[in-house]
C-alpha cells in the first residue's frame, strides 16, 4: 500500500531557476491529494507525470500567493481535459469568496463539480476522511489565518495467519468473521481466538504538513510522534529575527520542533531566495536533527510498512 509524498516545488516567496513554489502531492493507495498550489504547479504536475485528473482532493494550507496562486490555472486545466468526476477543495476562510471572485471576472464554468470545505484555521479538527486516510487541521501562526494538515492513514484491517488457515482448514465464513474482530469455532467445537488467529500487516503511517509559521509549542504537541514532518525552514538561524518579522521557521528551529515532537523524519522546505546553496540549511538541521532531508524539486519519499523511509527523484 503506498504512502508517498512527491515534491513539486520548495521555494518561498520568490522562485527561483531549480525551486517552485510550494506544492506537494501525497499518494496514499493509490489515492492523490495536492498540498498548496503555488504559482507553477500544474506546469511541475505536467514534468514529473502526475496527471490532474487523478488528483482527489486539494488542500491549501492559507491564501498568500506563493500557496495558491497556481489553482486558477489547474482548476481551468482540468476542465479542458475533460474532468468529469467531482474535485474537493479543503483551505481557510474566505477561499471560497476568492475563487467565485476568479470565476465570475473570467466568466468560467467549470464542467465538473467543485466542493469546497472551508476551514477555521484556528481549530483542530477533522477535516476530512475516507476509508484509507484521516486529515486533521493544524494551526499555525503566521501572518494570516494558516493551518497545516496532519494526513494519518487508516489502521488496516486484521489479517488470518496463513499457516492457520491451512491447518485447521478454516472456511470463508470462519475467515471472514475472524477479519471483523471476531472469534471462530472450529469443526472440533474448540474456539480459535482472534488474538491467535490475526495479525495487523503494518502500523499505520503519518505525514504532517506545516507550512507558513514562527516555531510553535502547540505544533509540537499535535505532530508528536508522526513519521514524516514537513516543517518550513525559510531561513538559517542568523537570520531568526527576520523569521520573527515575516511570520516564519529558522532551519534550526524547525529541526528542535522536530527533536521535541519525537518524529522519525523531519523534511524542509520553502527556502528564501537569498540561499543559493541550501546545504547550510541541511547542516544548521542535522546539527539538531540528525533524520532530516533537504527537500528539492522532484524529490520523491516514501514510507514503507515498516516506516522507513525511501527516497529517491524524478
Amino acid at each position: 500500500m503506498t504512502f508517498q509524498v512527491t515534491i513539486l516545488g520548495c521555494s518561498s516567496a520568490r522562485p527561483t531557476p531549480s525551486r517552485h513554489h510550494t506544492a506537494h502531492v501525497l499518494n496514499v493507495h493509490e489515492q492523490f491529494f495536492l498540498i498548496d498550489c503555488g504559482e507553477g504547479t500544474q506546469y511541475q504536475l505536467t514534468r514529473y507525470g502526475i496527471n490532474p485528473l487523478k488528483l482527489n482532493v486539494i488542500f491549501i494550507s492559507h491564501l498568500h500567493g506563493d500557496h495558491v496562486y497556481g489553482i486558477f490555472g489547474l482548476l481551468s486545466t482540468m476542465a479542458m481535459m475533460g474532468r468529469q468526476r467531482a474535485l474537493e477543495i479543503v483551505a481557510p476562510k474566505p477561499f471560497g469568496d476568492m475563487l467565485r471572485s476568479h470565476f465570475a471576472f473570467f466568466q468560467i464554468e467549470l464542467p465538473y463539480p467543485l466542493e469546497i470545505r472551508e476551514v477555521d484555521a484556528r481549530d483542530v479538527t477533522e477535516v476530512w476522511s475516507n476509508r484509507a486516510m484521516t486529515v486533521i487541521s493544524i494551526p499555525l501562526r503566521h501572518r494570516v489565518p494558516c493551518c497545516g494538515y496532519l494526513f494519518r492513514e487508516r489502521e488496516p484491517g486484521l489479517n488470518v495467519h496463513r499457516h492457520l488457515v491451512e491447518g485447521y482448514g478454516l472456511n470463508p465464513l470462519q475467515i471472514a468473521a475472524l477479519k471483523r474482530g471476531e472469534d471462530a469455532v472450529l469443526a472440533n467445537g474448540m474456539p480459535l481466538t482472534v488474538a491467535e488467529a490475526t495479525y495487523r500487516p503494518y502500523e499505520p503511517r503519518s505525514y504532517a504538513f506545516c507550512s507558513d509559521t514562527t516555531a510553535s509549542g502547540k505544533v509540537a504537541t499535535l505532530v508528536e510522534g508522526v513519521d514524516l514532518l514537513y516543517h518550513e525552514a525559510t531561513y538559517m538561524h542568523a537570520d531568526k529575527e527576520l523569521a520573527v518579522k515575516t511570520g516564519h521557521t529558522t532551519a534550526l528551529q524547525a529541526a528542535r520542533l522536530a527533536k521535541k515532537a519525537g518524529v522519525r523524519y523531519l523534511l524542509l522546505g520553502h527556502y528564501s531566495s537569498r540561499y543559493k546553496d541550501l546545504e547550510p540549511l541541511l547542516a544548521e538541521a542535522r546539527s539538531e536533527f540528525p533524520d532530516t532531508v533537504l527537500g528539492r524539486d522532484g524529490l520523491v519519499l516514501a514510507l514503507e510498512k515498516d516506516h522507513s523511509l525511501k527516497i529517491g527523484s524524478i
